[in-house]
């Protein structure tokens, strides 16, 4: 256990840092926006772009990968909604159901697992991330909307759609495979660019979720009982993974080409904590930012300790 915690803790001490540096106003509020542009904008495509262009096209496009990953977020989501529509409606279902299948594969993802499990860990993961972005989110935005009286799920669904091609990190995955697909190099001064932003995506984009972690925290004074956070929380932590785990086992018995480290890296993102951009997204939609902020506040704080035992018991088989 103590090797896994030497490999987790930095990251997760990074985003304390950043957590502390808001809270006790080393870092300005009004820096945030910038720290978000930086990573989202510059670092962090750079990074998957790196990754996807070292990676096996295959392995980007694995379809077993991803029905594997896509129906236990479909699951989760659909019970999620189904447990909490009657108290919360429509709108905060949905986006309470998105923070609940979503895991922080971007931002704290990509890097920790690498770090954990090798490069080849990557592919998986930044399938994931296309899966989340281009299916999961619209589909809980879709959702959101039912009963709102602006149109309808479909509207929803097409701004939703038409947000993604506004971000840049689903065209840095593409990218990425298409270099992947035809062996693409990039000029020597270029590639050094794009290395050296690529280098500062995992510091930065840590930091910058313990800063918008501690934001949130601030700028949210609605009270909301434990038991209308605690318990999504803990199914991001612990149900996530738990299903990811199953549906790999009945696709090997189902005679699925699952390799043993794909399904460790499965569950391993599965077990990540849920992903900060949703915050922004809930606000975006009108949703009750402060549930969601606590959502991935506790998730965030929570997966210390069960991440890496999740980790443990992974790497011990």
């Amino acid at each position: 256990m103590l090797p896994i915690l030497a490999v987790t803790f930095p990251f997760f001490a990074m985003v304390l840092c950043g957590f502390i540096a808001t809270r006790r106003g080393v870092l300005p509020l009004a820096a945030i926006p910038g720290l978000n542009t930086f990573v989202l904008y510059f670092a962090l495509p750079c990074m998957l772009f790196r990754f996807g262009a070292q990676t096996p096209i295959a392995q980007l496009l694995d379809p077993v990968v991803g029905a594997v990953y896509l129906g236990c977020g479909l699951l989760l989501v659909a019970g999620t909604v189904l447990a909490t529509r009657r108290r919360w409606g429509w709108n905060d279902a949905a986006f309470g159901a998105l923070v609940a299948a979503f895991p922080n594969s971007g931002f704290m993802g990509v890097p920790l697992l690498v770090a954990l499990l090798g490069a080849g860990s990557a592919g998986t993961v930044i399938l994931t991330m296309a899966i989340d972005m281009l299916i999961t989110t619209s589909l809980c935005i879709a959702l959101s909307r039912l009963g709102q009286g602006e149109g309808g799920a479909l509207p929803a669904l097409r701004k939703a759609l038409g947000g993604m091609l506004t971000n840049p990190m689903p065209w840095a995955i593409a990218l990425g495979a298409v270099a992947s697909a035809s062996v693409l190099q990039l000029p020597g001064p270029i590639d050094q660019t794009v290395a050296m932003l690529a280098g500062a995506a995992s510091p930065v984009a840590l930091f910058t979720i313990g800063a918008v972690l501690a934001r949130s925290q601030m700028n949210q004074h609605e009270q909301v009982a434990a038991r209308h956070y605690v318990p999504i929380a803990l199914a991001k932590l612990l149900l996530h993974p738990l299903l990811v785990w199953l549906a790999c086992q009945l696709a090997l018995t189902a005679g699925a080409a699952l390799a043993p480290e794909t399904v460790v890296a499965l569950v391993l993102v599965a077990a990540l904590p849920s992903a900060s951009n949703v915050s922004l997204l809930t606000e975006r939609f009108g949703a009750h930012g402060g549930r969601v902020a606590r959502i991935i506040l506790v998730s965030t704080a929570l997966a210390f300790v069960s991440f890496s035992l999740v980790v443990d018991l992974l790497l011990k088989k």
